[in-house]
């Protein structure tokens, strides 16, 4: 018996390495006639909100440059992790990607009970775009300006009710870094998306929102809401004539909001590449840049390398805020 171990080890390390070869051509076959089939985007915030407008746009030019339909899959809930966690657990075959946001990939520390790390469990192909916030208010809210806001607020505090996307969403956040940057003691309702908050916005049942351009630009210019200031370090081109909010005397509100495309961490390296290459393609179509530009959004669309850095950054800056404000979503 002993004796005929060697012989059954060396046939089982031949038979390991035959099917581990075989594997790689079947492997590099798989991602040279990428994608094959339709792929999903999953925006996991409600329809009509900023991430919802960005998906889109990148779904139509992804399909034109596959010649596959990309349909976008909106998911919700928990701050974006719901569909967060469904990207991560959707395998290795590339054809569920993420639209994802400052909550998934950078403030996420504010669920300390979320059942994936997104850090290790997403592997990250581009920063899709970024843009400023503006701070916009229900026309009923006696402030014209960021001073007079901040004035109000102290005045009255814990009696003005800023709206977001959920706990540790963008727009959550930089209303967050606002009452520490201006002391205005205001108060954090949080929505499933932005479309809700924005709805109650309109209605009144809210004061205040810390919103994307894209998705309030069209009722600002209608005067059914007010703007306040922009958070970008210059002037949004959508909205010439609202000042940055170091114009109106509080630098310290001086931020962007993002959004990545990413997919599960099972997705191959070779693979990321690969879209990570296409991508590159989407972008230098003028079409696409326009649409995002029109939106007030600055398109970037950099390497998986560089998306990494500049998430390991955002994440260390947005820590800072949720430990100062002992910020928890539970």
């Amino acid at each position: 018996m002993n004796a005929c171990r060697p012989w059954r080890r060396r046939v089982l390390q031949a038979l390991c390495l035959t099917l581990a070869g075989s594997a790689l051509p079947f492997a590099a076959h798989a991602q040279a006639n990428y994608p094959d089939r339709p792929l999903r985007i999953i925006v996991p915030f409600t329809a009509g909100g900023s991430s919802d407008i960005q998906g889109r746009l990148l779904a139509e030019h992804l399909g034109k440059l596959y010649g596959q339909s990309v349909v976008v899959e909106n998911r919700p809930g928990a701050g974006g992790h719901i569909g967060g966690k469904y990207v991560a657990d959707s395998g290795p075959d590339g054809y569920t990607l993420l639209l994802g946001s400052i909550g998934l990939h950078a403030t996420y520390g504010v669920y300390k009970t979320l059942n994936y790390r997104p850090a290790d469990d997403l592997k990250l192909i581009t920063i899709v775009a970024e843009m400023p916030h503006v701070v916009v208010a229900n026309p009923d809210l006696p402030a014209n300006t960021l001073g007079e806001l901040t004035a109000l607020a102290r005045a009255k505090p814990d009696t003005i009710h800023f709206g977001s996307a959920g706990v540790g969403s963008s727009v959550h956040m930089v209303g967050e870094l606002y009452k520490m940057a201006a002391q205005a003691p205001i108060v954090h309702i949080p929505y499933r998306g932005s479309s809700a908050a924005t709805n109650d916005l309109l209605g009144g049942q809210i004061q205040l929102l810390f919103e994307n351009v894209p998705t309030t630009i069209g009722y600002i210019q209608t005067g059914k809401l007010r703007a306040l200031a922009i958070t970008g370090a210059t002037r949004s081109p959508a909205l010439p004539n609202v000042p940055t909010a170091a114009e109106a005397g509080l630098p310290g509100l001086t931020v962007t909001s993002w959004t990545t495309l990413a997919a599960s961490k099972d997705v191959p390296d070779a693979l990321i590449q690969k879209i990570s290459a296409d991508l590159r393609r989407v972008y230098a179509d003028p079409a696409f840049r326009a649409g995002l530009e029109r939106l007030g959004m600055t398109p970037v669309g950099n390497s998986p390398a560089e998306a990494r850095e500049f998430v390991e950054r955002e994440r260390a800056r947005w820590n800072k805020v949720i430990e100062t404000e002992h910020i928890s979503a539970g």
